[in-house]
């Protein structure tokens, strides 16, 4: 999926190869074969080219890596302790990061937790607009990302 997501275009099994040849050895069928099985778990689709596909990613590495970490922080028995763990491990350039995901997804429009008056509630999330896995959207499946395999 590196590579695919990589390219964010539609790539052949031939165009993967030879990326990946620049690095080490590895023979086409076992291109071919891995991208065949991400295509039947359904994190890529493929269009036939002539006698070839063409594989291009269903989500987005992003979308993909939001998944993960929203499975993981569901299975927690105490999901704040887990975020304040999680929060605890980051950089600075990290914690800035979440800092202005924060701002983008409460708009503009939203007070900041100094700003709400007294007894006010947060803002609801917003529903998630990319596909979580492979033609999932969150709205429709909050199953685990995990369990929809991931490479």
């Amino acid at each position: 999926m590196t590579r695919v997501w990589k390219w964010n275009r539609p790539v052949t099994v031939r165009e993967v190869l030879e990326d990946i040849q620049q690095e080490r050895s590895i023979a086409y069928t076992t291109v071919m074969t891995v991208l065949d099985n991400l295509h039947q778990k359904g994190w890529v689709r493929r269009e036939a080219e002539g006698r070839a596909y063409r594989y291009e990613a269903v989500s987005t590495r992003a979308a993909y890596a939001a998944a993960l970490m929203n499975d993981a922080w569901s299975q927690s028995d105490n999901p704040a302790a887990a975020l304040v763990a999680f929060f605890g491990m980051m950089s600075e350039e990290q914690r800035r990061a979440l800092s202005d995901a924060v701002r983008i997804v409460q708009g503009p429009e939203s007070p900041g937790p100094a700003e709400q008056p007294e007894g006010a509630r947060p803002a609801e999330p917003r529903e998630e607009r990319e596909p979580r896995g492979p033609g999932e959207s969150a709205a429709r499946n909050p199953g685990s990302a995990t369990e929809r395999g991931g490479r």
